[in-house]
């Protein structure tokens, strides 16, 4: 048996580290990103929809730069999803699948223009040259060879999309397709941070239906944290603007989407280059806790004392990355049809609010209870910002980005 020395073993793995491909290490930052939930039925493409099909989708980015690299999911998927080209590209006309011909990148996985995602896996794509400014549209064309077993989505999307039978990835337009006002299998948007200023990050806003937008009309980007993404980008801080609220989502239970333990890991943590954690969870919680009949007192203390503990599981799961993490004050719901709470619950909610204002448990606090009520009703909504008695309308989502104290960043 032959025998090696030592500086004989180390010459031969130096030689072999020198034989690997290098790959240059990138800092990124997330300028866009959504929650992935399996959709329901009306939420959904038709099965058909898919084979050889394109579909475009729009997204907005926060931050710029000059590289940026795309992550598709498959979390909810059932087998392995074929996509079978990725182009991204400037969009010309968010009310048309138009894009700039001249910005049309293809996307590369390790240098393939296929890729087959495992299934409950994500993947991310090469990185591609291509300049965008902040708040720029952005297209994303995916080809698809099939149906995939079971969709991954964000249904709350406030985009339109759009599905044409054939191979138009690069195509300038899209005439005659059908149009969705849904997400899919688009999770992540990362621009490369090599170049960026001092102190650039991303801020993950975490949520339900009122960070997702509700009431927001597609193409219009007026969620708080469109209005956020302006606010900072007017001052020149250079943050990144993540909104990862899922419509009906719960701290506690599944109900759209896991519930925010659950999806804490994918939703937050595996985002690239988060610096802060903006947490607005909770009001489906109470809502429901009493939605069709009431609740014991020993529920309600419950309640309270669960969700303010899961809280903290993730203050201190976000901490142990190095992200600070703002507690955002439960909006008052007082005047909800939908949950119609009575004075146990708007106790409860003055409970958890107590428990985020208080010093040493969220690294900074904003109080949108506080910005948001009706002195003259106090546990409703003031009117001018009043969808529904439990949303914000379109002047209420741009209160709260207001309210927002940028030194909080």
């Amino acid at each position: 048996m032959k025998m090696f020395t030592r500086p004989a073993l180390i010459a031969a793995g130096l030689a072999l580290t020198l034989a690997l491909p290098a790959y240059a290490e990138t800092r990124w930052i997330g300028s866009w990103a959504s929650a992935q939930i399996a959709p329901d039925a009306k939420n959904s493409l038709a099965a058909e929809d898919y084979p050889n099909a394109t579909l475009r989708q729009v997204i907005r980015l926060s931050i710029g730069g000059d590289t940026v690299r795309l992550r598709l999911s498959n979390a909810f998927g059932t087998q392995p999803l074929t996509i079978a080209a990725a182009h991204v590209a400037v969009s010309t006309d968010l009310a048309t699948a138009k894009i700039d011909p001249a910005t049309d990148r293809p996307l590369t996985f390790s240098g393939r223009t296929t890729v087959t995602i495992p299934a409950g896996a994500d993947y991310w794509s090469d990185p591609v040259p291509l300049k965008v400014a902040p708040l720029t549209s952005l297209a994303v064309s995916l080809r698809y060879e099939e149906s995939p077993s079971a969709q991954t989505s964000h249904p709350g999307s406030r985009a339109t999309s759009y599905v044409l039978p054939g191979d138009h990835v690069a195509d300038a337009d899209l005439p005659g397709a059908k149009t969705t006002d849904h997400w899919f299998q688009i999770s992540s948007v990362d621009v490369s941070a090599d170049k960026a200023p001092r102190g650039a990050g991303a801020i993950v806003a975490f949520g339900d239906s009122i960070t997702d937008g509700y009431g927001v009309q597609p193409n219009t980007n007026q969620r708080w944290t469109d209005a956020l993404a302006q606010r900072l980008k007017a001052t020149g801080k250079p943050l990144g603007v993540l909104n990862l609220g899922i419509g009906g989502n719960r701290v506690l239970r599944d109900g759209l989407g896991p519930n925010a333990l659950a999806r804490f890991e994918r939703d937050v943590l595996s985002q690239s280059g988060v610096t802060h954690l903006i947490l607005l969870e909770g009001v489906n919680d109470l809502g429901v806790l009493t939605r069709e009949a009431p609740a014991t007192p020993e529920a309600h203390k419950a309640l309270v004392e669960q969700v303010t503990a899961a809280y903290r599981q993730m203050i201190l799961r976000a901490h142990a990355r190095g992200i600070k993490v703002i507690g955002a004050t439960i909006l008052p719901y007082g005047r909800s049809a939908y949950y119609h709470p009575g004075p146990e619950s708007e106790a409860d909610r003055q409970a958890i609010n107590a428990w985020i204002r208080a010093p040493g448990h969220f690294d900074g606090v904003i109080d949108w209870d506080k910005a948001m009520t009706d002195p003259a009703k106090p546990g409703a909504l003031l009117p001018a910002y009043d969808n529904d008695g439990l949303h914000p309308n379109l002047a209420g989502y741009k209160a709260m980005a207001d309210a927002i104290p940028l030194g909080l960043f």
